[in-house]
């Protein structure tokens, strides 16, 4: 069992940043990766970045190229998510997801999902 906690959000100005955590805690084995996802009313969840305990390689959906960063902290068990240049589209509720095996960008391949925390971002 892994129970996943995120902070970091809160309300932004558009081409602001904001850093998200994820707090791992529970059973996690290195090859295991962490997923950031999100939901805007209205709108399907969306796949944003994930990365591997094992590596650090990290992967980017398309919402996040070039503007959000993944990083981890292994030995705090920590997935951050660094969101610069932000703007009104980013608001969303943002979930940090675990999963060990599958597409790294399907929520499908995610068994444990945090509680998830809201992004605001105004124009």
């Amino acid at each position: 069992q892994v129970h996943l906690v995120e902070s970091g959000g809160g309300l932004a100005q558009a081409g602001g940043s904001l850093r998200l955590a994820c707090a791992a805690s529970g059973r996690t084995y290195s090859d295991d990766f962490i997923g950031w996802f999100r939901q805007a009313p209205g709108k399907e969840r969306e796949f944003v970045a994930a990365i591997r305990w094992i590596s650090n390689s990290p992967w980017y959906g398309d919402p996040a190229k070039g503007r959000f960063t993944i990083g981890a902290d292994n030995a705090k068990n920590t997935v951050y998510l660094h969101m610069y240049s932000l703007r009104s589209e980013d608001t969303a509720v943002y979930y940090c997801a675990g999963g060990s095996a599958g597409p790294i960008q399907n929520d499908r391949s995610y068994d444990y999902w945090g509680q998830g925390t809201q992004v605001t971002v105004s124009s």
